[in-house]
């Protein structure tokens, strides 16, 4: 499985990589992870390549070859959606950040970013920072979305969870497995493209 992780600075497309390789660990597989830092501290794109097989060869995923984008804020799924497979599946916070452009009115935000993918992938959209204040902390959208994911691609809630707990500083762990498994319980539809 592929999955591109996009992001801005600080929104933890990072740990969520490394919960997946720890997932891919558990599951017995070979994973390899290439990270895209990019103006991170300064609120720009991040991005995490995570391919995940009995034999990962290459940490790139090519332009076409995501099984899955998870995205922590709508402009970065909509920025590199072309990296999605066909058959592949967008799952996306459905927050606004406004990029540095579009504050010193330099660029506008581009409007109806949902509505466009899901006409052309198969799209799941959520307030996953809605779900992560319940859980008790705005930081913990990466998890939401990591719950989101595994329950759309039928991943055990248990193998999710230890891939959770063998990564996160124990001083956060409450907050991300509840923010976790609020994400694995919402009732998510995928919109068939």
């Amino acid at each position: 499985m592929n999955i591109l992780i996009v992001g801005v600075g600080g929104q933890g497309t990072l740990l969520a990589g490394k919960i997946l390789g720890k997932y891919a660990e558990i599951a017995g597989l070979d994973c390899k992870l290439n990270e895209v830092h990019g103006m991170a501290q300064r609120g720009g794109s991040v991005v995490t390549h995570v391919k995940m097989s009995e034999k990962v060869y290459s940490p790139v995923i090519a332009e076409g070859g995501a099984d899955v984008i998870l995205a922590f804020e709508v402009l970065e799924a909509f920025r590199y959606r072309h990296f999605l497979k066909k058959d592949g599946v967008i799952i996306v916070n459905n927050r606004e950040i406004m990029p540095m452009p579009v504050v010193i009115g330099a660029a506008e935000y581009p409007k109806n970013m949902i509505e466009i993918m899901k006409t052309e992938a198969n799209t799941v959209a959520a307030d996953a920072l809605a779900i992560a204040l319940e859980a008790g902390s705005a930081r913990a959208v990466n998890t939401v979305i990591l719950g989101i994911f595994a329950k759309v691609k039928g991943i055990p809630y248990g193998d999710i969870e230890r891939a959770l707990c063998l990564s996160v500083k124990p001083k956060i762990l409450d907050i991300n497995k509840t923010a976790l498994k609020k994400g694995y319980d919402i009732d998510v539809s995928v919109n068939e493209k």
